[in-house]
């Protein structure tokens, strides 16, 4: 019996009842969905985490070997996978270019070519010491291996002869090819010690080369080959004679192959005094051929091109001394002290020997009565004159050559042995200069055991 008075139908009841287990159903269909996308947020986040667990493992341990899934020789049916996307593109490096522009120059030898995809290089802080032909190379290592000291200069080719088996054809034309040494043997043993070495490549002073190839000398306006007594009344291969510019730069690319570690170019100049003859040399009508400075400003910016640019090795040039502080004596060299670093080449060596400066040398206002008696102050003073020039932006390093010779045929009482501390004291004047890098220079390939640091000693 029913008490409330309310009557039922049984068609809405059954209405009711089948609406309830509809709703039901959806409330079970929905917490599914929840669940399942609970689930799958769980499986992801565990996924990550093992992820990044093996990737610290793999972190850990140097030994894990990379795996590049884009070249990855893994496939498919539909081909290689592919999982890593490109990467953006990177800009070109590009060598920016210092030294001004010279129309006279395009004309003469036509428009300069820069790399079209230069390699970066390194600059490395050099405390060398020049070994010749591999002349004492034991005990320099030795020297080396307990002081400061950190990279040698190897001759490749000197003014009579090529050290090494070359290739070159025009070297065995000229028939100076003296092979000394293995290169490849001295590489190895100078690298397994640590040691950078740096290839020397005595240039314009050839005078086989201009004998070979006459038309290829400093001749007179008739033709005929000069001879230069200051030069040892040799001939001079010409500056100017693109030819051999290709001549010296092919020996360096033959050097870079061996696996040398930088190229340093010597005796880029013209010849000093007058000719044996008294005939002027000629290189076609005045207003047409560029100054001495600027061959040799275009010859040094070609063989950075070719070989600094091209394939990452250093070049460097050595300058007179006197070039850094006389203007006039730089005209005649054609090393022009305010243009030559601007060429970019990694390095240039000015040769700062005191004993090579006239007795009564004026510098920066002071007068030196016996040069070679004042290694400190000779080594400031010349640096400190060409430092207005040096501090350039895009300018060379400056690594200056240091005597390291005693100079006794300037005369009884005008020289000073150069001992360990004669030698030590150019470095500290190098360094109160404000530069830190040297060669030292010593013919018989004979130095004094000591630290070489300078102010560090």
């Amino acid at each position: 019996m029913i008490n409330d008075n309310r009557r039922y139908d049984l068609n809405d009841y059954k209405r009711t009842r089948k609406m309830e287990k509809e709703k039901s159903k959806a409330k079970v269909a929905a917490l599914q969905r929840i669940f399942l996308i609970l689930l799958c947020v769980s499986l992801m986040l565990a996924l990550i985490l093992i992820g990044t667990i093996l990737g610290k493992k793999t972190s850990k341990n140097p030994d894990a070997p990379l795996i590049n899934l884009k070249t990855s020789s893994a496939t498919t049916s539909s081909g290689p996978i592919e999982t890593i996307p490109s990467p953006t593109p990177t800009v070109p490096y590009t060598v920016p270019e210092y030294l001004p522009e010279s129309n006279l120059s395009d004309s003469y030898w036509g428009d300069f070519q820069p790399v079209e995809n230069p390699v970066p290089y390194e600059h490395h802080e050099i405390h060398a010491l020049y070994i010749s032909a591999t002349e004492n190379i034991d005990a320099c290592i030795e020297l080396a291996n307990n002081s400061e000291i950190n990279a040698f200069v190897l001759d490749l080719k000197e003014s009579a002869c090529v050290y090494f088996d070359t290739e070159n054809e025009i070297a065995k034309q000229v028939g100076y090819v003296w092979p000394v040494y293995d290169l490849d043997e001295v590489l190895a043993k100078c690298h397994e010690n640590n040691i950078y070495v740096i290839g020397r490549i005595v240039c314009f002073k050839d005078p086989k080369l201009a004998q070979t190839f006459p038309d290829r000398a400093i001749c007179d306006s008739a033709g005929n080959m000069l001879y230069f007594p200051t030069e040892g009344s040799n001939a001079f291969a010409s500056p100017y004679d693109s030819r051999n510019w290709d001549y010296y730069i092919s020996i360096g690319e033959e050097a870079i192959a061996h696996g040398i570690d930088e190229i340093q170019f010597d005796y880029v100049r013209f010849p000093t005094g007058n000719t044996t003859s008294g005939a002027t040399p000629y290189f076609g009508p005045a207003d047409e051929v560029p100054s001495k400075a600027d061959a040799i400003n275009r010859f040094l910016l070609t063989a950075r091109t070719r070989l600094q640019d091209k394939y990452g090795v250093p070049v460097g040039a050595d300058i007179f001394g006197i070039a850094v502080t006389s203007s006039l004596d730089g005209d005649i060299l054609g090393q022009d002290w305010e243009t030559v670093g601007l060429t970019g080449v990694d390095s240039l060596c000015p040769m700062i020997y005191p004993s090579h400066y006239a007795l009564g040398t004026m510098l920066n206002g002071a007068v030196y009565e016996k040069p070679d008696k004042e290694p400190y102050a000779m080594m400031y003073g010349v640096l400190m004159n060409g430092r207005q020039y040096s501090d350039q932006e895009g300018y060379s390093t400056v690594r200056p050559y240091l005597q390291a010779f005693t100079a006794e045929y300037i005369g009884k009482d005008n020289y000073l042995v150069y001992d360990y501390d004669a030698i030590n004291a150019q470095i500290r004047g190098l360094q109160d200069a404000g530069f830190s890098e040297f060669i030292l220079w010593n013919a018989a390939v004979e130095y004094p055991t000591g630290n070489y640091g300078g102010n560090n000693d």
